[in-house]
């Protein structure tokens, strides 16, 4: 079951432009793929430098829970190769402990898209990286991925972007992306 997950994931990233077009619907026009690509390696300067975290962690995603988990801490973002990557650290800590992390974000100048992966230290280990990029104010990732067993999609938005806040969302779908359950709400401030 296992090496099927992966041939499943390696499609899936073998085609970011076709994922995140399905799951997106409306996102990609055909306006926007007549006219030539918007070139995005700078959508994330705006999060250069430090925030300040305030994270709500839903338990049990997929199950029905409505408990969600409350953590606080720093986030500090720092720009690498001129800004076509970034790397984001999160410390956060809360009643249920400590999440600390790191996010690694890449910039594929031949598609105009992003990769982001997410590290935890309590594994060690750099996952499937969500693609996508930013339009309109906002920012939308999608991966493949398997969680509990199940392969679902994910979904991570930016919203709501200022020189002092933005927030972002992650959802998980069971359902191939008819219905989201959003399982982390993140929201920053200088």
């Amino acid at each position: 079951m296992k090496n099927i997950a992966k041939i499943v994931r390696r499609r899936w990233l073998s085609a970011p432009i076709v994922l995140c077009g399905l799951l997106a619907g409306s996102a990609v026009t055909g306006a926007e793929t007549a006219a030539a690509p918007r070139d995005g390696q700078h959508d994330f300067d705006f999060e250069f430098g430090a925030w300040q975290a305030r994270v709500s962690r839903l338990s049990k995603p997929l199950t029905g829970s409505k408990t969600w988990i409350e953590y606080s801490g720093p986030s500090i973002v720092s720009k690498v190769w001129d800004g076509r990557a970034n790397l984001g650290e999160i410390d956060l800590t809360g009643a249920a402990g400590h999440i600390r992390g790191l996010s690694l974000r890449l910039y594929d100048p031949e598609t105009r898209q992003w990769r982001i992966s997410w590290a935890n230290i309590n594994d060690g280990l750099l996952g499937t990286p969500m693609v996508g990029g930013f339009a309109n104010g906002r920012g939308e990732f999608y991966n493949q991925e398997t969680y509990e067993g199940r392969a679902i999609f994910v979904r991570f938005v930016f919203s709501g972007i200022t020189a002092k806040s933005f927030r972002i969302e992650q959802a998980f779908s069971a359902d191939g992306g008819k219905t989201w359950e959003t399982n982390w709400i993140a929201n920053f401030t200088r």
